[in-house]
């Protein structure tokens, strides 16, 4: 199967679609999830157009690593989440709705369910003001 330069983080990295950033390099950029499983659900997106973990080189999987520990860390301190998900989906079998590699960083809550993935949009204004915690925690 062919990447699809259309879809919606292809158009996020190029520029071509809105989203709140959280932190950027050369190699990923994370955002805020617009369809949140939990307050704080950032996404881990390597900048080479890769639609699996199969096809993502070792040498941007490294760097989106990095980076998903580096949101990892961040959200830890500015949201003090009981626990943290780090998720990454390959397939629509497995819950892949975008066909861009991604990594989800979530943070977890005792007694606190994961909203359902990719259903409800979030307030966008909700979403920056705890993107802006997240970036302050950087």
């Amino acid at each position: 199967m062919a990447y699809d330069p259309n879809n919606i983080f292809a158009r996020i990295l190029r520029g071509d679609a809105p989203c709140i950033k959280v932190c950027e390099n050369e190699t990923t950029l994370a955002i805020m999830d617009v369809m949140p499983q939990a307050d704080g659900h950032v996404l881990v997106l390597p900048k080479v157009p890769a639609e699996q973990i199969y096809d993502l080189p070792a040498e941007a999987g490294a760097a989106a690593l990095a980076m998903v520990q580096k949101i990892a860390a961040a959200v830890r301190t500015a949201l003090a989440p009981e626990g943290l998900l780090i998720a990454q989906f390959n397939g629509a079998a497995a819950g892949q709705t975008v066909p861009h590699v991604h990594f989800h960083v979530i943070p977890r809550r005792e007694n606190e369910p994961l909203r359902a993935h990719a259903r409800e949009m979030a307030d966008m204004a909700k979403l920056e003001a705890i993107a802006e915690r997240i970036r302050a925690a950087l």
